[in-house]
């Protein structure tokens, strides 16, 4: 029980976006809180995935915004309640973070970068009594029920009154979310879901030639036709590009659960591209009849239908020579270019990841049932969504619940 002298100590284990929200959330409310972190920084993933720019959360009002979370919509619907996009800006902005909404609805900070904002926050949180551990990796619990940590000087127990883990999914294991916690709560009988790719590319199984050549190469705007599980066909406009392996990008990610459990349930998936949007089938047919007074085949297609690069390729890749040479073939190919996926690229290469502590495992403060004064936030947990900053937003609004939550449980203890 908790010494009715010292605040109760609070551990958070994880020191991405939930961790440290769950630490200030914590801090603010007067608890003795340490957070543990296995890589010699916090916040590794956040700079990364903040690189090319901080896509920190998303314009789209509610309830469309909570419909992101696909199944999980309801209960990350709870979360944001308590700390929205909106909640989220002015969050940022009491850092000095001013944001902006781009042309495609994301929520950038002004000078797009993570570094700062994560800087201002660390500095807040250890100027406000929160104690950060680095290099400490979490093992589980000793025999005892303290918490244990591998560390450069060797391993270390840790007696907490009660434990926050935001230890991430098990996408991007170079940056610490490598999943390596899942034994430790398999064992205590917690319910998990397996843990799968999101927001990840596929294979489709390009041609030598197509692999070595266009890897990287964009395709823009594109549209992407698909059918669900009840064989209704959707269509979304965007971005893509093409790997090595196959296919990548924006608009792939943004349909990735879908398509990822669409392998799962048929072993293959198709789906058609559209290469020309806002062309139709009979004006590129009659466009592409036309002579082409020795002209390449390629210089043909770039010239009467803005077909070049990664786009040809693409064509060359799915006709033989003979439909090659029929222009209404090549037409409709241009406007449904088929594609076969055959697998999800590994989970380690994907953006993020779904599976983790089914949401029924806990309550609604994010407490385990089977281990009082345990909680978990962020990606660990059981939801997915896609990127754009949905993925972020549901991740502090995560550590927010989980840091409210250990502290109107001490509280309780403490009462009782």
């Amino acid at each position: 029980m908790p010494s009715t002298h010292a605040p109760p100590c609070l551990a958070v284990i994880g020191g991405g976006p939930a961790g440290l929200m769950a630490a200030e959330t914590a801090r603010v409310a007067g608890l003795d809180v340490h957070l543990f972190d296995a890589m010699g920084s916090v916040g590794r993933k956040f700079l990364i995935a903040g690189k090319g720019g901080l896509n920190l959360t998303h314009s789209e009002p509610r309830p469309g915004f909570d419909a992101r979370y696909r199944q999980r919509a309801r209960e990350v619907g709870r979360w944001l309640d308590d700390f929205d996009a909106d909640a989220l800006r002015q969050w940022a902005r009491g850092l000095g973070i001013e944001t902006y909404v781009g042309s495609s609805g994301r929520v950038f900070p002004n000078d797009r970068k993570a570094a700062p904002l994560l800087r201002g926050w660390v500095r807040r949180l250890k100027e406000s009594g929160v104690q950060m551990h680095v290099q400490h990796r979490w093992q589980g619990w000793t025999d005892d029920g303290a918490l244990s940590f591998d560390t450069p000087d060797g391993p270390m127990p840790f007696k907490a009154d009660a434990v926050v883990l935001a230890l991430g999914g098990g996408s991007w294991p170079q940056l610490g979310s490598d999943g390596a916690w899942i034994p430790q709560l398999a064992a205590r009988g917690i319910d998990l879901a397996p843990l799968a790719p999101s927001n990840c590319g596929f294979d489709i199984g390009w041609s030598p030639h197509l692999a070595n050549k266009f890897a990287g190469a964009p395709l823009k705007p594109v549209i992407v036709h698909w059918r669900d599980a009840h064989a209704v066909e959707h269509s979304l406009q965007g971005e893509c590009v093409l790997t090595e392996h196959g296919i990548e990008g924006s608009l792939i990610y943004a349909i990735s659960a879908e398509l990822r459990d669409a392998l799962a349930r048929d072993g293959a998936v198709s789906l058609h591209l559209d290469l020309a949007p806002g062309r139709d089938g009979e004006s590129l047919t009659r466009e592409l009849s036309k002579p082409r007074n020795g002209r390449s085949l390629g210089e043909h297609l770039r010239r009467q239908a803005g077909i070049d690069g990664a786009k040809a390729a693409l064509l060359f890749e799915v006709l033989d020579k003979a439909a090659l040479q029929d222009m209404q073939r090549v037409a409709a190919t241009i406007k449904r270019l088929p594609l076969t996926l055959r697998s999800a690229r590994p989970i380690a290469e994907a953006i993020s990841s779904a599976g983790g502590v089914r949401l029924e495992a806990m309550d609604d403060a994010l407490m385990l049932h089977a281990l009082p004064g345990v909680f978990c936030a962020g990606e660990m947990l059981d939801w997915e969504a896609p990127t754009g900053g949905f993925l972020l937003t549901a991740c502090f609004a995560s550590g927010l619940r989980a840091g409210r939550g250990a502290v109107a449980w001490l509280q309780s203890i403490r009462a009782g």
